[in-house]
């Protein structure tokens, strides 16, 4: 009898707890972006110690966030090719997207942040004929779904 009041204590509360909230980092993590796709613009890259082990690893900050990205091999070398260097130093004013989605690490799926070029909106006034469909999505790509450019309301 005990057990189930206190089960239905739990499925009472008014504030229910996802376990991004139960376990915070100080590192930015795919559920930060609350399933949004963000629009940030890089104000700096540093060393610092990360894990367990305390490895140096490069750290992307953003204008305006808290959080920074752990930069891995694939994160870093899609901004590289997408702002056309590879001096970190040289990334600050770079603007990206980035996205959650599902990645391998260590041998199991799980929620990473990917990175990819921010989408080009034009207006030229005139009307044309629609555009083609967009290609098929990649892993490094964004999944489909609603476009958030503004990202003042994503508490990162």
């Amino acid at each position: 009898m005990a057990v189930e009041s206190w089960r239905t204590d739990c499925l009472n509360w008014e504030e229910r707890m996802k376990t991004g909230e139960a376990f915070p980092s100080n590192f930015l993590k795919a559920s930060d972006l609350q399933g949004r796709r963000i629009v940030v613009t890089i104000d700096h890259v540093g060393l610092e110690a990360v894990g367990r082990d305390k490895e140096q690893k490069p750290v992307c900050y953003f204008a305006g966030k808290d959080k920074g990205l752990v930069l891995n091999k694939t994160n870093a070398n899609k901004i590289t090719q997408l702002l056309g260097t590879d001096e970190m130093d040289d990334w600050q004013g770079g603007k990206v997207l980035l996205f959650g989605t599902m990645v391998e690490f260590g041998g199991e799926q799980v929620e990473g942040i990917r990175v990819a070029a921010v989408p080009v909106v034009r207006n030229t006034g005139a009307r044309s004929a629609p555009p083609p469909p967009p290609p098929p999505v990649e892993e490094s790509e964004p999944p489909a779904g609603e476009f958030h450019a503004s990202d003042d309301d994503v508490p990162f």
